[in-house]
């Protein structure tokens, strides 16, 4: 039977006759439904954060922060349980996705601890005085948060974190197909100390909830993870505010001929399947020197084998679903559009609904949509070329420009790599997706506005600087 779970108003579970369905993307188990909100909800949970009184000291927001992040490590387990059934991925992910969650919470909570003003003085030139000139930082009036299904605790954990730790008041909407596990956190915080005012957890529907939100004068800050097209039709209408973008990737692995080839294949199978390949920094495309295509082709299908598909609340399931039949349907599409291009399935490409195996595809033609676009799910398509200068121009001439991973033993190669791709983020020796959760992240062109993500950026964003000055002699 499905559980019943609740909306939150300011700390307080809506209760409502609408509700939205959510279900388990690998045997399409009625899981779970969760009360929908209005449009009068909305508002309402735009003035209780508002009309938030006293705000809460540095420590106070470091004992909430803290005190959550224990409490949802001590219920790791059954958080891991919560994810896999709501989104598919196999438990192994899910087990890693709350430990990320765990770290946003500590460094968020350690910021919260820190002070970052700045002290100028004044007599430092022809035209000072003997002044001093100071910094501090001042929370937002109110935030608003959109989160994807794809990492739909970590991502959560990524807007709520630093908001908290700012001490601004935050509403959050999350993905209507994964929301049980934002709400659970959500729960915790309210369990450990956080006020209903400073947070709200919306799930309805667009035009009464989303859209109201981005459109409101009141909200000073939208922070959306997800679609280009949602990003892009936010930037168009949400006026005057702040936004935070951080959108689709389409990223290599650029495996050069000198690369050891052992640490080329585990990066390769990790970057595209790991997460079912549902993460915006995912290895989408595979770009390894002609040279060593043919040796390199042989130890990834080898690899690729090891990674098992299946039941996702198996140990030993490596690759659950992605997140819906329907998404499962267009991976399959894209790679019999490559294939009629003249691609070749090397493994996997077996479907059953929303199940798709880890598939590898090779002679990929540079203009295939699987490469020119981004494929959201387990596909790694293998890409030959001529040298760094080929890999550059390759990976630069798609709209995305997120992250990107280079093998490679020469530092002039690894160099010229970080100098001219055009992206957020370029790793040496590892898989584009590589960070810690308090290091900037985002990208620019289509994948974001250059605006950063982490913790240590989101609470900069969650902000703004006040400067004052006083006389000092």
């Amino acid at each position: 039977m499905a559980s019943t779970h609740h909306s939150y108003l300011a700390g307080q579970a809506i209760q409502s006759d609408r509700h939205v369905d959510v279900y388990n993307p690998y045997n399409n188990e009625h899981i779970a439904q969760v009360t929908e909100c209005s449009a009068v909800h909305t508002q309402q949970a735009i003035e209780k954060a508002l009309g938030l009184g006293t705000r809460l000291t540095r420590y106070e927001r470091f004992e909430i922060l803290d005190k959550t992040r224990r409490a949802l490590l001590a219920e790791k387990e059954s958080f891991a349980k919560l994810i896999t059934s709501e989104a598919g991925l196999c438990l192994r992910e899910t087990l890693y996705e709350v430990g990320r969650a765990c770290d946003v919470l500590q460094f968020s909570a350690m910021e919260a601890l820190k002070d970052d003003g700045q002290v100028f003085s004044c007599d430092v030139s022809p035209q000072g005085k003997a002044r001093k000139i100071f910094t501090l930082r001042e929370p937002l009036n109110l935030a608003v948060a959109i989160t994807p299904f794809n990492h739909p605790l970590n991502q959560v954990a990524h807007k709520l974190g630093p908001a908290i730790a700012a001490g601004t008041p935050i509403i959050l909407k999350p993905s209507e197909k994964t929301p049980l596990s934002a709400i659970r956190l959500a729960e915790l915080l309210y369990e450990n100390g956080l006020p209903g005012e400073m947070l709200s957890v919306l799930l309805g529907p667009t035009q009464e909830v989303a859209e109201p939100l981005v459109l409101d004068e009141r909200v000073e800050l939208v922070s959306f993870t997800g679609s280009v097209a949602v990003g892009k039709h936010i930037a168009k209408t949400a006026g005057y505010k702040k936004l935070v973008l951080e959108l689709g990737g389409n990223d290599p692995l650029i495996i050069l001929e000198d690369a050891d080839l052992e640490m080329a294949v585990h990066l390769a199978c990790e970057g595209a399947f790991r997460n079912s390949g549902q993460r915006c920094t995912a290895v989408k495309r595979i770009l390894v020197q002609r040279s060593i295509l043919d040796t390199f082709t042989k130890a990834f299908v080898k690899q690729a084998a090891t990674y098992t598909s299946g039941d996702p609340s198996s140990m030993d399931t490596r690759v659950g679903t992605v997140i819906d039949e329907a998404s499962a349907e267009r991976l399959s599409q894209a790679v019999d559009k490559a294939v009629a291009q003249g691609a070749k399935v090397l493994l996997g490409g077996g479907r059953k609904g929303a199940l798709l195996e880890p598939t590898v595809i090779a002679d990929v033609p540079r203009d295939a949509d699987m490469v020119t676009s981004e494929s959201f799910g387990p596909l790694a398509p293998l890409l030959a070329v001529d040298d760094m200068d080929d890999a550059i121009r390759l990976t630069n001439s798609t709209p995305y420009g997120l992250s990107s991973g280079v093998v490679t033993n020469n530092m002039e190669q690894a160099l010229k790599a970080v100098r001219e791709l055009k992206c957020g983020t370029v790793n040496i020796n590892e898989v584009p997706g590589y960070r810690i959760e308090c290091s900037p992240f985002g990208g620019i062109k289509d994948s974001g506005l250059g605006i950063k993500e982490g913790v240590i950026e989101a609470i900069k964003c969650m902000t703004t600087v006040k400067t004052f000055s006083l006389p000092w002699g």
